[in-house]
């Protein structure tokens, strides 16, 4: 069970009347759950831990139970209904909570409201529980051009509980079987290649200084990427570990894949941009073409047309001291000669974001997630 229940309850109240308000409540709010009552011996052990302030008088049980439950790490969430002073006994508690830096949140309102809060604060922390001793790659170090795109190690290993290995390129080139050739049987050799690292260093994920294959091997790593993000791998291009942060973020939060690209153009007075690429992960394109690399006119390439309709666009710093995150729609895919050959025209629904690229950008590539996921996104980055 994902959902643990404990409660809080004051002698004063007669306990045969508070449990019948107990079942009426909980009930109402359509969720499965483990009621554990009093005992609070295995608190937050489980996904999510809620704390059923069932009457008010209650203030000094919690401060008293407070330092074994501060052994959890974990935010409290005050779980209260509009009978026996619920709720003024979690205001009571929440303040004492911000008073010794510690945080908390009450869960009070409609039942409806009250599911779809906890629902949503489930998703994240199955996320943030699935992130935890994850291994990213990066193999090679990042584009020499990426000179902002570096992570802070410790924080993310902190934070996040994601381990960053270094995997220098060659390990990729002597994984590469038999002879590399130019075109189509040389992007499958790259795959089958990286395919192997990923083996051999037990990685959910990585970013590869991907450019470097282009003088190595002479060829690209566009489809391979395309085919491991589509397998449910986290892989991303030029050695950009924000970038890949963030798309394994998109991954453990909503299931999804993400694009990567980097701005092309923008207008900032209607919020619409143009956003490319040389691969995007398979599954987000409803069908794509095989061209060479933009850049080099080489190797293989990936145009893929992805669904119009709603978008999020998504960065994190390496660092993980800010975030980017607007939603939008995909308006069209165009395919000009003179991009990166998946080209997406997205517009976001707020134009004032705009000025973000002009004046304080995280990078140049940002994430393109399917789906209005701005809530979700926001609230996993804020706990974290």
């Amino acid at each position: 069970m994902n959902i643990a229940i404990y409660t809080l309850t004051s002698q004063l109240h007669d306990e045969k009347a508070v449990a019948a308000s107990t079942r009426e409540f909980l009930g109402s709010l359509g969720i499965e759950y483990e009621l554990k009552g009093a005992d609070y011996a295995d608190y937050g052990q489980s996904v999510l831990s809620l704390i059923y302030v069932r009457t008010g008088g209650t203030e000094g049980i919690f401060k008293a139970l407070l330092p074994q439950l501060q052994k959890a790490g974990k935010p409290f969430l005050l779980l209260t209904s509009g009978t026996s002073n619920s709720l003024a006994a979690s205001m009571e508690i929440l303040s004492y909570l911000q008073q010794e830096r510690l945080e908390g949140e009450i869960l009070h309102g409609t039942a409806e409201y009250i599911r779809r809060r906890i629902a949503l604060l489930e998703r994240v922390a199955l996320a943030k529980q699935q992130l935890r001793g994850i291994r990213l790659g990066i193999i090679g170090e990042p584009s020499d051009w990426l000179i902002s795109s570096y992570a802070n190690r410790i924080e993310v290993r902190q934070r996040l509980g994601i381990e960053l290995i270094d995997i220098p390129m060659e390990e990729l080139l002597n994984a590469l079987p038999g002879n590399v050739e130019p075109g189509l049987p040389g992007a499958e050799r790259i795959y089958w290649a990286l395919k192997q690292v990923v083996q051999d260093n037990r990685l959910q994920g990585f970013t590869i200084r991907c450019f470097d294959l282009l003088s190595a091997i002479h060829n690209t790593g566009c489809l391979a990427l395309a085919r491991l993000n589509s397998e449910g791998l986290v892989a991303g291009c030029e050695g950009d570990v924000p970038a890949l942060l963030s798309m394994i973020i998109v991954r453990a939060l909503v299931g999804l894949s993400g694009f990567q690209a980097n701005p092309a153009r923008i207008d900032p007075e209607t919020g619409e941009m143009m956003l490319a690429h040389c691969t995007i992960p398979l599954d987000m394109v409803e069908r794509y073409e095989l061209d060479t690399h933009f850049e080099s006119g080489i190797g293989v390439g990936i145009r893929g047309y992805m669904r119009t309709g709603d978008i999020t666009l998504f960065k994190i710093s390496g660092d993980l001291s800010r975030r980017f995150i607007a939603e939008g729609t995909l308006l069209r895919n165009e395919s000009r000669p003179n991009l990166c050959r998946t080209q997406q025209v997205i517009r976001l629904d707020n134009p004032q974001l705009m000025q973000y690229f002009l004046t304080n950008p995280i990078g140049n590539h940002h994430i393109v997630v399917p789906g209005h996921v701005a809530t979700l996104l926001d609230e996993l980055l804020k706990s974290c």
